[in-house]
């Protein structure tokens, strides 16, 4: 798996909750978009700032955090 670089955790934003390369986007929120039927080409949009790697790297990281359960 590639290293998931664009996930920052900083007490300091966001409560602590993972966020996209130091924004204040979450993982949460990407994830929530994506699971109410946006596609990743309509979060692109509603988010500029964000790259579709940024994307990607979301779902990974939910998905390994997941996986990390017991």
């Amino acid at each position: 798996m590639k290293p998931l670089d664009r996930i920052t955790i900083n007490p300091e934003i966001c409560l602590g909750q993972p966020t996209i390369r130091g924004t204040r986007i979450t993982v949460s929120t990407i994830l929530k978009l994506l699971a109410s039927g946006k596609t990743v080409q309509e979060v692109l949009e509603a988010y500029p700032e964000l790259e579709a790697e940024d994307i990607y790297q979301a779902l990974a990281y939910a998905a390994w955090h997941v996986s990390e359960q017991p």
